[in-house]
């Protein structure tokens, strides 16, 4: 009895799937273009569609476009590399920090993932880290960025000015002034 039921289930299912789709387009199928419509046989680079959305601040389509790119040409470190600019302007600094490593570890002379990680360890807080990875990058490419320059004189001044100095020894005394009333003289 149960075989039957299965048999005649399975002789439904093998009908229904012979019935028209009533009107409907199988997937990648429609109309056809219209006449003088040029065919287009290639796309453009993923990282080029990003690198221009990246520059109009459309970041998350950058990151989309990015992502394409990892598809077509494979984890390259130009395509890490761009993730993770994609992710440090959109805020995404753990997941900017972990790619740009990553792009790193594949190719310890690709001077924009060293770059963009100093920028993203500044974001962080992490000055004196990022002053070593803009070391680094300034020395990879010779000087010649002023980009990596001017980055590296920000992280270097952010580590040599402190938010406490030490050397000015201001002595202060606090003096009672009639009743409840107190002031703050300095002394020499």
């Amino acid at each position: 009895m149960i075989q039957r039921a299965l048999g005649f289930l399975m002789i439904m299912a093998t009908a229904a799937c012979q019935q028209s789709t009533g009107g409907l387009t199988p997937l990648y199928e429609g109309p056809e273009a219209p006449a003088g419509t040029p065919e287009v046989t290639q796309a453009v680079d993923g990282l080029v569609v990003g690198h221009r959305l990246m520059a109009a601040g459309e970041y998350e389509l950058a990151l989309k476009a990015y992502y394409r790119a990892a598809g077509e040409q494979g984890i390259t470190v130009d395509v890490l590399s761009a993730l993770g600019s994609a992710n440090l302007k959109l805020a995404r600094l753990g997941q900017a920090e972990a790619l740009l490593r990553e792009a790193i570890e594949q190719d310890e002379t690709f001077v924009p993932a060293w770059n963009n990680l100093g920028v993203t360890l500044m974001e962080q807080g992490n000055v004196a880290e990022a002053r070593n990875v803009f070391r680094t990058a300034f020395g990879l490419d010779r000087g010649l960025s002023t980009e990596i320059r001017e980055n590296l004189r920000l992280a270097i001044a952010k580590t040599e000015n402190t938010a406490y100095d030490t050397t000015q020894n201001d002595n202060f005394e606090l003096v009672r002034r009639g009743s409840g009333s107190y002031l703050l003289l300095s002394t020499p």
